[in-house]
């Protein structure tokens, strides 16, 4: 089989919490014949797959290194406290890092959140994963503080949630490798970006001029029909002017039965 018998192919990789699901929705009926393969991999791993070419574009969490791969920022994610039910936090709507100074706060080794000074005590020992850290918080060994989405994603009944101001956010980026824009890779670009399947941005639109040798058979049909109802409405005794007319000539070769002008009366003259 050679390359150009193998069907195209999209492959997006994204972070753990990102939800691809609506832009995976617009490309299945738009571009129904290319398949888009989903692959959920660690935050940290994301960019070294775009690099390895494992994936052509990658929903991922900032920062990512800008000299190897472009990046369209998206949107940036609210930061929670992850807590039990019960806690006192709970009785507020908002939380502040000082709230958290007698808290142990989990801190994992996947955490995606930029920190210059942990609130609270820290635990002896850095959980592996956020859920790992989730489950010690269902423990009741401390909280975790993460992105909005990844509370959602390890949601648990005898956990809830609270938003922690003035703690650094996560934000998520459509990101993929520089030298490797492809036009499937615009065609996702046009797709996060809301851009309709019209859209001038991206992939090659037809020119004005090949646009109006399309449009000029169906001109052409509009003018032959025209003509052709012309010649039918004649056909059928013409416009109803025409007919008037020929009415009246008609009326006057058959006469009203008045007598003829100027009649010769008596006998034709003999030869002499």
């Amino acid at each position: 089989m050679t390359g150009s018998d193998v069907s195209p192919s999209f492959r997006l990789v994204y972070a753990p919490g990102v939800m691809p699901g609506k832009w995976v929705r617009v490309w299945n009926e738009r571009l129904p014949g290319v398949p888009l393969t989903l692959t959920q991999v660690p935050a940290a791993e994301t960019g070294g797959l775009l690099l390895a070419g494992d994936a052509d574009a990658g929903l991922v969490r900032l920062p990512v290194d800008r000299t190897v791969l472009s990046a369209i920022p998206l949107y940036t994610e609210q930061t929670v406290v992850v807590v039990p039910k019960d806690h006192l936090v709970t009785a507020v709507d908002e939380v502040s890092p000082e709230d958290l100074a007698d808290e142990i706060v989990l801190h994992p080794l996947d955490d995606v959140l930029a920190w210059e000074n942990l609130p609270g005590r820290p635990a002896l020992e850095r959980p592996a994963t956020t859920a790992d850290a989730v489950e010690l918080v269902a423990a009741g060994i401390g909280v975790l503080v993460v992105p909005l989405s990844l509370a959602r994603l390890h949601h648990r009944k005898d956990l809830t949630h609270r938003p922690l101001r003035d703690a650094p956010e996560s934000g998520v980026a459509l990101a993929w490798p520089e030298a490797a824009t492809t036009d499937l890779v615009e065609d996702f670009i046009g797709i996060v970006r809301g851009r309709t399947v019209n859209s001038t941005r991206g992939r090659a639109r037809p020119s004005s001029s090949a646009q109006e040798k399309q449009e000029k058979p169906g001109r052409a049909a509009g003018k032959g029909a025209g003509k052709a109802g012309a010649r039918r409405q004649q056909a059928a005794g013409g416009p109803a002017g025409g007919q008037r007319r020929g009415g009246g000539g008609a009326a006057k070769r058959k006469g009203t039965g008045g007598t003829p002008k100027n009649p010769r009366r008596g006998t034709p003259r003999r030869g002499s």
